[in-house]
């Protein structure tokens, strides 16, 4: 099996980390000397402060408990109440501002688990400071943050992984198989969906104010938005429906349902994006309902490619030829890669890749598997934090991941296609575009 062969860089060194060993070509002469090096031994324990204690939090640091857990940071002390009392003698904070200020020195890795508006903010505060990064997806609210981040930790050398979990599977590395392959031909079209939002959108009034708990520090959890009242509607989690905080649908779910596509077809900067479709559109918050397209030119050997992405239950059509009772993805989520010689179909993470129709695969056997397999998404970054290769989903492939998907974000907002010119970071037909591709920051934040 071949690599196709692209003109983009990082994709060499995202895939010469996946196909190579991992031992450096003249070995490892001491653990003595990697130690020197800032390294340390599989056996040895990253410090790690947690930026986000509840929800989402909850979940990232119970996958990090082979490590030192150092600090716990969140605004919202009853949402963190599980963890802070799972941790009693470690210090807590609100702000991670002031936990940096007062526990850097002792801390080697974050992880960085907020609502989407702080990731970009939360997670330069870690890599300036010289601090590997495990940021959730996606891994900012705006393109400019993405594209931030992925200089931050090129600059920083630091170790980093988005929480795509997909990037990991088994499923999708068994899909870039089957396409490198040629078992479905040259891809020219990709459709993917979702179920989600399972929260509000589309609301035609701003929320109603409401009375701040003593236990959230408000002025905390807005970071770098800016001030408005408290309102009950924005948290716990509703708040990735609203414009200000969140991504949507697709800042939830695209990252990890096209993660499988974004490796196995080389994406990296589409010339164009287009809402075709969209039911409830808001000016607070994401519609109920949206079809974005993507436009992709050719990649190396690879064709252009068109992508589609539907969430609020709309689906792609059913490909023809494929009967009404087999399973598109896993239902409610998936994708399919529509081939010149076949169509391929996966689930939500990229798990259970198989051809459609079913009959095409009783007699058919996976490729040989050309990329290495991953130890666990957390496993993945915690081994690159102690100098092991880089992980799958590191910065400098999920900035450009992160990027492309949040086009689709501003492309909500506007009628038409928008051009876009990824090296000049801007939309070439329409100034008022522009506006959205970095955030506004309030006074008191500053981002780099």
């Amino acid at each position: 099996m071949n690599l196709p062969q692209s003109g983009v860089s990082r994709r060499y060194f995202f895939f010469g980390a996946l196909l190579a060993g991992t031992v450096p070509a003249g070995g490892f002469s001491s653990v003595a000397s990697l130690r020197r090096l800032g390294y340390k031994t599989p056996n040895e324990k990253l410090n790690l402060a947690a930026i986000g204690a509840g929800g989402r939090g909850y979940d990232d640091i119970k996958a990090c408990l082979t490590e030192n857990i150092v600090a716990l940071v969140d605004p919202d002390e009853k949402r963190a109440e599980l963890m802070f009392k799972r941790f009693p003698e470690v210090p807590k904070y609100k702000d991670f501002r002031r936990m940096f200020d007062t526990e850097g020195r002792n801390i080697d890795a974050v992880t960085v688990s907020t609502p989407d508006h702080m990731h970009g903010m939360a997670s330069m505060w870690a890599m300036e400071r010289g601090k590997h990064v495990y940021c959730q997806k996606p891994l900012t609210r705006t393109i400019w943050e993405a594209r931030q981040l992925t200089k931050a930790a090129r600059k920083y050398k630091v170790a980093t992984q988005m929480g795509n979990h997909g990037y990991s599977n088994e499923g999708t590395r068994e899909c870039c198989e089957i396409v490198w392959s040629g078992e479905i031909g040259n891809v020219r079209e990709v459709h993917a969906w979702t179920g989600r939002p399972i929260w509000p959108q589309g609301l035609e009034a701003p929320p109603k104010a409401g009375v701040v708990p003593p236990t959230l520090d408000w002025d905390v959890w807005l970071g770098i938005s800016r001030e408005r009242p408290y309102s009950p509607a924005y948290l716990p989690s509703l708040w990735r429906g609203f414009w200000d905080f969140g991504c949507g649908a697709l800042g939830d779910m695209a990252c990890h349902i096209l993660g499988a596509p974004n490796m196995a077809l080389l994406l990296d900067a589409p010339t164009s994006v287009e809402c075709i479709r969209q039911e409830g559109r808001s000016q607070y918050m994401f519609p109920k309902m949206s079809v974005i397209r993507f436009d992709f030119p050719a990649r190396g050997s690879m064709p252009p490619i068109k992508v589609f992405w539907y969430d609020g239950g709309l689906k792609p059509p059913r490909p023809e030829g494929v009967p009404a009772e087999e399973e598109l993805g896993d239902g409610a989520n998936g994708s399919l890669f529509i081939g010149d010689k076949g169509i391929l179909t996966a689930g939500e993470y990229g798990e259970r890749p198989r051809l459609l129709p079913a009959v095409r695969m009783k007699d058919y056997k996976l490729p040989r598997k050309a990329l290495t397999r991953s130890p666990g998404h957390f496993r993945n970054w915690l081994r690159a934090c102690k100098g092991g290769e880089p992980a799958c989903s590191n910065f400098d492939v999920a900035g450009p991941f992160t990027e492309w998907v949040l086009l689709g974000v501003v492309a909500l907002r506007f009628e038409g296609r928008l051009e876009w010119d990824a090296r000049k970071l801007k939309f070439t037909n329409n100034p008022e575009a522009n506006n959205y591709i970095r955030p506004r920051i309030r006074k008191g934040w500053k981002f780099a």
